[in-house]
């Protein structure tokens, strides 16, 4: 009973965080270059490992699909096989992990750390908000950086460094017929859920990792277990969304 009463306890807590950020975020929105920094931190920084990893996505699923699909003779739909499954369900779920273990746990001890040297408290003695200088400007680069992140991830899967480049280059399908199936096979409405999937990815990790930063105890025990915290909820959270948004996306 104790287990569910914190449970809902801290659930409450971190809706009402939410509307504290949302609250805020007028306000950091007239602080432009707060933004462009942390979207640089979270998303710049978070760009090669999101390229590489996509890369290797496109290379494993060019090398498992052409060993299934040649079997029914029908290798020439490779790039179908790597453009749907990189844009509807990889893509969004794979870069929000990456995500929400090299930004999300970055932001969560960053803004922990903060706490812990009281600098959030010297804030407020100076009368400045923390929501609206620290933990705003944050939430709203997690939001930004995650489609964006999502789609080099996808281009890096399908393209030239992943699917691409294994089946043209090296299993010897033919160029045209790969990116005329893409072509036919995908719709808008395949690159927008993509987009939705991982702008709703982005706001939870952020949401997640600058409420267990600012909750975090004051000690460095407490802000490890802030970092844990937000990479175990994150990755839990972008799994059971991924669920509920499919369901509704494709009934």
């Amino acid at each position: 009973m104790k287990l569910v009463t914190n449970f809902l306890r801290g659930i409450g807590e971190a809706t009402l965080f939410l509307f504290a950020i949302l609250v805020a975020i007028p306000a950091a929105l007239r602080r432009p270059r707060l933004i462009v920094q942390q979207l640089y931190m979270v998303g710049v920084q978070s760009l090669i490992i999101i390229a590489i990893s996509g890369s290797f996505i496109g290379v494993v699923l060019a090398l498992q699909g052409y060993r299934t699909l040649v079997t029914f003779g029908s290798a020439s739909i490779l790039g179908v096989l790597v453009a749907l499954s990189v844009m509807r369900e990889l893509g969004p779920v794979v870069t929000a992990l990456l995500f929400a273990g090299r930004a999300g746990s970055a932001l969560a001890a960053e803004i922990g750390l903060m706490k812990a040297t009281d600098q959030l408290s010297g804030m407020e003695m100076m009368a400045v908000d923390p929501m609206k200088r620290v933990v705003a400007p944050r939430f709203i680069a997690g939001f930004i950086a995650m489609p964006l992140l999502a789609s080099i991830f996808a281009m890096m899967a399908i393209g030239v460094a992943g699917g691409h480049a294994i089946g043209v280059e090296l299993l010897g399908v033919d160029a045209g017929s790969y990116w005329v199936q893409i072509h036919q096979a995908m719709h808008g409405r395949d690159i927008s859920d993509m987009l939705i999937k991982s702008t709703v990815f982005g706001a939870a990790v952020s949401w997640i990792a600058v409420y267990q930063g600012y909750h975090a105890a004051p000690t460095s025990e407490g802000v490890s277990r802030a970092t844990t915290s937000t990479v175990v909820v994150s990755s839990l959270s972008i799994l059971a969304l991924d669920v509920v948004l499919t369901a509704f996306m494709f009934h």
